[in-house]
């Protein structure tokens, strides 16, 4: 299937041919786009957790013996050689990863037979696993990219990876064997989205093809070794229903957010990083109606919605020459001539704020996008002042009328200390009096104190609010019974929790 192989004699292998320049892997294989031709073994191979079980990957405390990963290294490297030297990679390109895999499988195997080396069935198989990784996929973050209970994994230099789970951070066990190869695997990851990383663009960012976001970060910026930060998204995307089964939001929070997204409310998610903002953007996004045209902007596709009529615009960084640059607020400016029915901007950083709050303010109802706020006082605050970057010369107060009537609710997320999520407000922008923005909590949630094992006891409850200032925008789409109905029963649970 790869056309020729040598023929393996005694403990070394035979050198055949010399193969050809490696062509890019098909889109369907998990490292599709490689930057560049592997050389030699030293390009591609890498420490992963071979033969330990996964709490001792995961686990600070498990022990690295060196001596052990040096002699599987330089196994490894033999049989990675042998590998590189019998088959010709370029045909990859036209095979499937699992038939790839499972012919690479087939030749490193028989390279361990023929050169004799004494290895277990599980320390083989995981030989086996580790150089499958390296030729067609991530090397050593295969195995935590798999997980689907990992959030982030994030790689400080070649020696350490840290991982969050269950919202705490983690030391693992996996390594990369060089620096060298650690800038392999992250060109690798940026090619995928044509992209580049090295010491002329020393900062990257890029996404998986699941749209899980990744950060490079390369020397001489990173005085330690690049730096490959990954936000990991859930194969099973989140819903509304299970915010509510994590205790993220109550039952008649997440009601009244559904009531949000199918109403057409301008929304804007605040919160600070790593607090779900954009898996909350993605809950509201699913009751969008079916028939709505929708355009994203991003700085890197990640969101991931399931309507029919979707538009996906991701930013441009310069070239070489620095050329050939594409904004934000390039892509908010030609998504208005777009006929678009909702505008979603993963997250909006700069001047494009105010490109956005014309476009919620024109006739494009029911936009939404998030920013990097710590409440919705600060939320609004921000907007003003990513408006006043952008170089707009106008009052303040003429900024503050353009965000009143252009933002109908700001919904805040937050990550505690705990490492939990929890949606902490539900605020609806009123208007001015005088040069201040009013706004009216909804929602919000209380912290109560903690259990034995410090997790954070709080619980979400209704301000008493019985008719938001949403309530006419309900009204014309059908849904203002359901909007009093959840919020009486929230207010009603909170008269009794009052009682008792």
């Amino acid at each position: 299937m790869f056309g020729k192989r040598t023929t393996f004699g005694g403990n070394t292998p035979g050198v055949g041919e010399v193969p050809r320049p490696i062509a890019s892997p098909p889109p369907s294989t998990t490292a599709a786009a490689a930057s560049a031709p592997i050389r030699r073994a030293s390009d591609t191979d890498g420490i992963g957790a071979r033969g330990r079980t996964t709490d001792e990957v995961l686990d600070v405390r498990a022990p690295v013996d060196a001596a052990r990963d040096q002699n599987y290294f330089q196994t490894k490297s033999a049989i990675f050689n042998a590998l590189i030297d019998s088959i010709d990679l370029s045909q990859l390109a036209t095979m499937e990863s699992q038939a790839a895999r499972e012919e690479i499988r087939d030749i490193v195997a028989e390279i361990i037979a023929l050169k004799s080396i004494v290895m277990s069935i599980s320390e083989q198989e995981d030989l086996l696993e580790d150089i499958c990784n390296d030729v067609l996929g991530y090397g050593p973050l295969e195995p935590l990219l798999a997980r689907d209970d990992i959030a982030d994994i994030m790689v400080n230099g070649s020696q350490k990876c840290y991982i969050e789970v269950a919202g705490k951070v983690r030391l693992t066990n996996v390594r990369f064997r060089d620096d060298a190869h650690l800038m392999n695997v992250c060109q690798r990851i940026v090619s995928q989205v044509g992209r580049r990383v090295d010491e002329g663009s020393p900062i990257c960012d890029a996404r998986l093809p699941d749209g899980s976001r990744v950060n490079v970060i390369a020397p001489p910026l990173a005085i330690d070794g690049a730096a490959l930060t990954i936000r990991k998204f859930k194969k099973d995307k989140l819903t509304l229903g299970q915010l509510v089964k994590y205790n993220s939001i109550s039952p008649e929070g997440a009601e009244v957010l559904r009531i949000l997204g199918r109403v057409r409310a301008n929304v804007l998610i605040s919160g600070g990083t790593g607090s779900g903002k954009t898996t909350l953007l993605n809950c509201l996004t699913a009751f969008i109606e079916k028939d709505e045209r929708v355009i994203t902007c991003e700085d890197s596709a990640e969101l991931q919605l399931q309507q029919p009529h979707v538009v996906r615009l991701e930013t441009r960084p310069p070239n070489l020459e620095g050329e050939g640059e594409i904004t934000m607020r390039d892509l908010i400016k030609n998504c208005l001539r777009m006929r678009p029915e909702r505008i979603i901007v993963g997250e909006v950083r700069g001047p494009e704020a105010f490109d956005l709050l014309q476009a919620m303010n024109t006739g494009h109802d029911g936009s939404m996008g998030t920013l990097h706020a710590n409440s919705p006082r600060e939320a609004l605050s921000r907007l003003e002042s990513m408006i006043t970057m952008g170089g707009y010369a106008l009052p303040s107060r003429t900024i503050r009328e353009m965000v009143v009537s252009s933002i109908d609710v700001i919904v805040q997320a937050a990550r505690l200390r705990d490492g939990s999520r929890r949606i902490t407000h539900i605020t609806e922008v009123l208007g001015m009096e005088g040069d201040v923005i009013v706004t009216q909590d909804v929602f919000v949630y209380d912290i109560m104190g903690e259990d034995a094992g410090g997790m954070l006891l709080g619980k979400h409850r209704s301000t008493g609010i019985t008719k938001p200032q949403f309530t006419e925008r309900a009204r014309y789409f059908n849904e203002e019974a359901n909007l009093v109905e959840a919020l009486e029963k929230a207010n009603t649970e909170q008269h009794e929790l009052l009682g008792r």
